[in-house]
């Protein structure tokens, strides 16, 4: 069915895309600071081994669509982790605006990464504009985890599912039909591969609703993002955490 439309759609199709590209309002990443340490808010003095967090991604990781890091992904999933896990948590933000999960490995390969136990990978809608095969999209992750596993020591990592694309309000029909159904594929390979392995997880991002978006509206807006933050911090928490022992530094 997918296949047919494209075939049968693939001049308009096409026309929209480019079209959409030259018209798009572009927006910048978040500003400030690309890795801290947050700690419980009642407890900034804490001298617990700090839990170490590295978030990959593209301009949804970036934070494009809010104007700092604060109101972001990684920083508030970082200030959500200290709060739940009563420790400090160490963090690292690696993401570019446009990457798909190929090129995200190259970003991986020019970047100081530093030791990570949990990684977050938010990956996926230049897959889908970039017509990345689904079984492509996979083993670009799975190499991905691989390396991060290797590298900077990752253990658990939670993987963002795919955003509803065939709600996006920026892309006109028949684009928005494709874009969503072509997401849909994507987000049904990660999740069949995610259920197979005991270090991974996945986070629903099909709650996203066209309204809630950044001005651009293609990018998460500020409520978006803190509900992104503490859903993937729920995940961690409950999945990874809650049977870890916190032993206190020297």
């Amino acid at each position: 069915m997918l296949i047919l439309g494209k075939l049968l759609l693939a001049p308009l199709l096409l026309a929209q895309a480019r079209r959409l590209r030259k018209t798009a309002l572009r927006l910048p990443e978040a500003a400030g600071p690309r890795s801290g340490v947050e700690f419980p808010a009642l407890r900034p003095e804490l001298v617990a081994e700090p839990l170490r967090l590295l978030v990959v991604g593209d301009s949804s990781a970036a934070g494009v669509g809010v104007e700092h890091q604060e109101q972001a992904l990684a920083q508030p999933l970082a200030r959500h982790l200290a709060l739940r896990a009563d420790r400090p948590v160490a963090w690292q933000l690696v993401a570019k605006s446009g990457v798909n999960s190929l090129e995200a490995l190259d970003l991986l390969a020019r970047s100081e990464i530093g030791p990570a136990a949990v990684l977050v990978v938010a990956l996926g809608v230049n897959d889908v504009t970039s017509q990345m095969p689904p079984k492509r999209y996979v083993a670009n992750l799975r190499l991905l985890c691989e390396r991060l596993m290797a590298q900077a020591g990752v253990e658990h990592i939670v993987f963002s599912g795919l955003p509803p694309m065939h709600l996006l309000p920026v892309a006109p029909q028949p684009l928005r039909w494709y874009l969503g159904r072509y997401a849909r594929k994507l987000d049904r390979a990660l999740r069949d591969w995610i259920g197979g392995d005991a270090a991974l997880r996945y986070c629903s991002l099909q709650w996203a609703l066209p309204h809630e978006m950044a001005i651009d509206r293609f990018h998460p807006g500020h409520g978006q993002y803190a509900e992104w933050a503490r859903m993937s911090a729920e995940i961690i928490e409950s999945e990874f955490l809650r049977h870890q022992p916190v032993t206190e530094s020297v």
